[in-house]
């Protein structure tokens, strides 16, 4: 679902959006640089379903039992 929104901004900034971005596509531009800003995920469940991948997690643990093995061997 969309909703509209009216911006204000400077004729200057208009006309770069315009030149450089294109007249029909300032919308998507705008929505791609504020998505990330105001729209967080749902960090819980992704990490859980990142946990009952077992491939990913065992790929995690012997990573990082190598890295501990290393981080060892460098402390010797």
């Amino acid at each position: 679902m969309q909703k509209k929104l009216t911006l204000t901004v400077d004729v200057e900034v208009y006309e770069g959006l315009r030149k450089i971005i294109g007249p029909r596509k300032i919308s998507k531009f705008i929505e791609e640089l504020v998505r990330p800003h105001v729209v967080h995920p749902n960090l819980e469940a992704g990490y859980a379903k990142m946990a009952r991948d077992k491939k990913r997690e065992n790929e995690a643990m012997e990573w990082a039992e190598i890295t501990f093995e290393d981080m060892n061997n460098a402390a010797e």
